[in-house]
This record gives C-alpha cells, structure tokens and sequence, in this order.
C-alpha cells in the first residue's frame, strides 16, 4: 500500500517539474524577442538622424572659362592618283617586246609593248590588193557605160536623119536599158571600192595599234605582261599596263559614317597620316562628298573625296589614310564642361512619412528631380538649356544658349554667365552633420 502512494507521488512532481521548465523556455522566448525589437527601433532611430545630418548634398564644380572651340569628324579611306588610267590592247596577237616596267615615267604617246607584226602586215597587204582590183573593176564599169552612152548616142542621130523609121522603137528600148545597166555597176564599183578602202584602213590601223602606247604623261604604277605572251582582244579587254597621270597631286577617299555626314562639306579642311609616317600630317581639302550612300556590315557611309598634295612624293597609291575634317571652329567663345550641361539637381527632401513604425523604418528609394535637358551641340545644332551654380550652397538654375560640343567641352550663350563662374557638373554626396 505504501509502494502505491509513493509512486504517485513521484509521477505528480515530475509534472509539476515539466511545467515549470516549458515556462521558463517560454519567457526565455519572449524576452529573445523584446530584445530584437529594441535593437530594430535603435537602427531606425540611428538611421533617421543620419539621414537628416545627410540631407545637405556636396557639389563638384568647374569653372566657365573662355577659348576656341574645334570640332573634328573622322574618318578613314585610300589614297588614289587623281587620273589612274588602265591600258590593255585591242588587237590580239603575240607579245614581241616590253619597253617599261614599274616605277618608269612615260610620256604621252610613248611604246610600252609591241605585238607580233607578220599577220597584221598580211592583212595589209591582201587590203591593198583588193583595193587594186576594186578600182580596176571601176575602170571596167566607166567603160562599159562609155560604150552605151556612144550607142545610144548613134542610134538616136539615125534616127533623127532618118525620120524615125530607123532604127526601130524596140532597138533604142534596148540601147536605153544597156546604158541603165552600165550605170549601176559603175555605181557597185565605186561602192566596192569604198568598202576595200575601208578594209585597209581597219588593217592599218590594227596594225598601227599593234604598238601599245602610252595615252598620258605619267608613272607606271604596274605592269601585267612579259615578252612571249598571248593577247586574246574580247569584249573585256585584258590590263596590261596602269598608269597614273600625276602622283604629286593624289585624292584620298574615304568613308563618312551616317551619323557625321550632316556636318561635313564641300571646302572643309582636314588632316590626315597614313602608317608608313605616323608621326607626321598631311593637309587635304574636301572637293566632293557623294550623296549615294554604301552599306558594309549593315553599317551606312558615304564616300568623300579630299584632294592631296604630295609634291615630295612621300604618299603612294593604295595607302590607308586616317582623315579628321575639321566641321566647326570657334575662336574665343564661352565653353562649359559636359558634364555641367547634362547636370540635373536632385530633389529636395521628401516629407516625413506617415504611417506605423515599421512603415518608417522600411527604406525608400531616392527621388530626383526630372528634367527636359536640350541636346548638346555634337552635331552642330543649338538649342536652349540650362546650367547650374552654387548660391549660398544651393544649386540655381542659369538660362544658357547650347552650341555645338567637341565631346569634352560644349559652348554656351548667356548673359548671366561669365568666364571664372563655376558650374556645378555632378552632386558627390551628404554632408555628415
């Protein structure tokens, strides 16, 4: 009986043990997290003060200052002579001789290569022999009529003495119609002869041709023919020989992107340099920018063409050339950095927020004041626009007339702006109360 009640006993104070543990977790629990609310409130108290010492923005300015503004496209393309003139031959034959070979100066109507003659001089020679005969042919004809223009002429004063009762009707008839005849063929004969004329003429002139010469003063850039090789004339002549007229006065082409287009002209003066001598450049001027436009790799350009002196001879046909094309120079202007055009203050504060606490120590992203800002001037265009300074601390806006932008530098107009001023170009960040 004892035995019972002393393990109920024992039962009963396990129970009450058990309770008091899961009490003491769950007030262990509950101050855990009074603990972190506190520390959560404490951040966003630290956070609001140091949002409100932060409030004041720092600027970084640059000053407004006076100078010349240039504004330059580039471009890249080949040198060209002015006038590149590809010789071939008209006629087909052997090559005999070649007189030039690169690099030589020629002159206008000088040889550069001779084909084989023998067959060209045989056509000559059957064109004069059947000249020969067509005329002998001639001198038949103008006979023959001669005999029937007599004929006719006898019949007819018989006739006439006779009173018409001789020679018949049907023999004057036939004596008209033999003249007629003798008439034509005189007529066939000179026509054949004027035919064989021509025909030794074409020979002669094959054979004159025969001779390849040169149609300009000027420089042989290539030769593309050796003694001993075939030319077969067709309807595309083969090149034997490119000269150029004059290599102290050269072209450089080259390809405008669309975008620059707009800016460059007829006039304009640009500098170049080619790979051969970095270091140094050359002058050009533009003499024609073509308005069709050709597509590469899906990108747009259009070829301009800049004349070039090379008296020194230092520049050769072929070479790529790098172009800058001066578009716009302005001598003592206003100039502002970009960066100052492009500003934009940020807003002011925001107002306090309403809400509950945890509304209040959510963040928020930063609001910023928005703005239509003109275009700079990088293609030349002008528009209106506004810059910014600093009065007592504060960003206040300055009215300004845009032109155009070399990239790092931008000229602007205004009357409330002077050289020395400093204009904000970007916000840096709080201050720290």
């Amino acid at each position: 009986m004892s035995t019972t009640v002393g393990t109920k006993d024992e039962g009963l104070a396990a129970i009450l043990e058990g309770h008091e543990g899961g009490g003491r977790r769950k007030r262990r629990t509950l101050w855990l997290a009074i603990a972190g609310l506190a520390l959560l409130l404490l951040a966003g108290v630290c956070a609001a003060r140091s949002g409100r010492g932060s409030s004041a923005a720092r600027f970084r300015t640059e000053e407004a200052t006076r100078g010349d503004l240039v504004v330059k496209v580039t471009a890249t393309g080949k040198l060209q002579p002015l006038n590149k003139v590809d010789v071939g031959s008209e006629v087909s034959g052997l090559v005999e001789s070649v007189f030039v070979d690169d690099n030589d100066y020629v002159k206008k109507g000088q040889v550069l290569a001779r084909l084989d003659i023998s067959k060209l001089q045989d056509s000559v020679v059957n064109g004069r022999a059947t000249l020969t005969s067509a005329e002998a042919v001639v001198l038949q004809a103008k006979a023959t009529r001669q005999e029937s223009e007599a004929n006719l002429a006898r019949l007819r004063q018989v006739a006439e003495l006779s009173g018409g009762k001789v020679p018949s009707k049907t023999e004057l008839d036939t004596a008209e119609a033999t003249l007629a005849r003798a008439i034509a063929n005189q007529a066939v004969a000179d026509a054949a002869v004027r035919q064989c004329r021509a025909t030794l003429s074409s020979a002669e002139t094959n054979l004159s041709k025969a001779s390849i010469r040169s149609p300009i003063d000027g420089v042989v850039l290539s030769r593309s023919v050796e003694p001993g090789q075939t030319v077969a004339a067709s309807f595309q002549v083969a090149t034997l020989f490119t000269l150029a007229e004059d290599l102290r006065q050269m072209e450089l082409e080259v390809d405008v992107a669309e975008a620059d287009v707009g800016q460059v002209r007829e006039g304009q003066l640009a500098t170049f340099s080619v790979d051969a001598y970095s270091n140094r450049k050359y002058e050009a001027r533009i003499r024609r920018v073509s308005y069709g436009s050709q597509t590469t790799s899906g990108v747009v350009t259009y070829k301009a063409v800049l004349t070039v002196s090379n008296d020194d001879l230092t520049l050769r046909p072929g070479m790529t050339a790098t172009a800058e094309i001066t578009t716009i120079e302005h001598k003592d202007i206003l100039l502002v950095p970009n960066a100052a055009v492009r500003f934009t203050p940020p807003a002011a504060a925001a107002p306090p927020q309403q809400g509950g606490i945890v509304s209040r120590l959510l963040p928020r992203p930063p609001r910023f004041a928005t703005r239509a800002k003109s275009s700079n001037g990088k293609n030349g265009k002008t528009g209106t626009g506004e810059v910014y300074v600093l009065k007592d601390g504060t960003p206040a806006a300055v009215p300004v007339t845009i032109g155009p932008s070399n990239g790092r530098l931008t000229e602007v107009t205004s009357e409330e702006l002077s050289a020395g001023t400093p204009v904000i170009t970007e916000a840096v960040g709080g201050a720290v109360s």
